[in-house]
């Protein structure tokens, strides 16, 4: 043995490689925002302060058209989320106040779809909704309404593009759009036709995992299979799945026209569903949550793009995130505070004596505290 390999006693030990701490991460997350607000969007922004005294005709009536128009598209998809969750879903309205809290959690913070699918799991599985069924119909909701949003952004390109030409953005959206469908094919192939290959497959992964059982990732892949199959033998269901998707987006997409047309925009439905779809395909990268900037940025500039003017494009744009990613975020932190308080009356009605099991000392039942302040 080589004597720089002993470690003697006076030496020390490596030292361990230091983290970022949690407040830098969020102070630099909170200038990535403020960097593409301002930097990305300024054209945009300048068009609307020099043009938005113009519009002298806004009927706000159309602004409240646009906000309910986009409170149908949530309720659209907690109909979507009470389909591929059936039988045994809980209530439309309970659904209702788990998206909009998931929604609020997907707002706030970065990975995408990734932390508001966690809360929602959670949420679900608290309503008495089996994991494997919980797993399984959030990845079908989220996988499924992505598959229809790129159907009608496919739709509406080979529509546009002999009418306006092409746009480099169109083709890394359709590279994404394509990516994600493959992905998902991929799924329900192996799922479906080759579940003893998936088997063997997540067997020999999870024995290299560690704390993760094999024999558990088999059955949990069973139990999705069997799910999908359920779901590929009712057609019905599935297409009532994809009604209520397609619904949820064309809402959306619906809100949108009404803010522009409130700002004097006149915009074709085609020419909408490009600027949209491309938008939220784009949105898909998680480089800030729910696509803040990137959607502003990518709406506005294919817009202008079709002939809107700046001003009026920038504001009905504006207006629709308004009511499409800042409110669900109150809105989903009320209904969350419904959910816990619903949670904690249920708790004290199962367990009368809970808080004073402790010699009256007042302390609060675990269970009845909200799940983010439980260890």
């Amino acid at each position: 043995m080589r004597a720089m390999d002993v470690a003697g006693p006076g030496d020390q030990p490596h030292k361990k490689r230091r983290r970022i701490p949690r407040n830098v991460k969020i102070t630099l997350f909170v200038l990535l925002i403020f960097f593409v607000i301002e930097v990305v969007l300024p054209p945009e922004l300048h068009n609307a302060r020099k043009e938005i005294h113009q519009l002298n005709h806004l009927n706000f009536l159309w602004l409240v058209l646009g906000a309910l128009v986009e409170v149908a598209s949530l309720a659209c998809y907690a109909e979507l989320t009470h389909t591929v969750l059936s039988p045994g879903a809980p209530s439309r309205f309970r659904l209702f106040r788990i998206n909009m809290w998931a929604l609020a959690v997907s707002h706030v913070l970065p990975g995408g779809t990734v932390p508001g699918t966690a809360v929602s799991y959670r949420l679900l599985t608290e309503s008495e909704v089996p994991g494997n069924t919980a797993a399984f119909g959030l990845a079908t909701q989220g996988i499924g309404s992505a598959v229809v949003l790129n159907g009608l952004f496919w739709l509406a390109l080979l529509i546009s593009i002999p009418l306006n030409g092409y746009n480099p953005y169109y083709g890394f959206a359709a590279i994404l759009g394509v990516l994600l469908l493959s992905i998902f094919g991929g799924l329900v192939v192996l799922l479906t036709r080759g579940e003893e290959q998936a088997d063997r497959f997540l067997n020999r992964i999870g024995s290299h995992i560690p704390f993760v059982k094999p024999g558990a990732v088999a059955a949990l892949v069973k139990k999705v299979a069997d799910r999908m199959k359920v779901l590929a033998e009712n057609p019905q269901l599935l297409y009532r799945a994809s009604i209520w998707a397609a619904a949820n987006w064309l809402l959306d997409a619906g809100s949108l026209w009404v803010f522009l047309f409130a700002f004097g925009a006149h915009v074709s439905p085609i020419d909408l569903l490009v600027a949209y779809g491309l938008a939220n395909i784009l949105a898909v990268i998680p480089i800030t949550p729910g696509g803040l900037g990137v959607v502003e940025f990518i709406s506005i500039s294919t817009l202008t793009g079709f002939g809107v003017p700046g001003g009026a494009a920038t504001a009905g744009v504006l207006c629709w995130r308004l009511v499409n990613f800042w409110l669900p975020i109150p809105f989903g932190g009320v209904s969350y505070l419904t959910l816990w308080r619903n949670r904690a009356r249920l708790a004290a009605s199962t367990h009368p004596s809970a808080g004073q099991s402790s010699g009256g000392g007042g302390m609060p039942d675990t269970d009845a505290l909200p799940p983010g302040l439980v260890n």
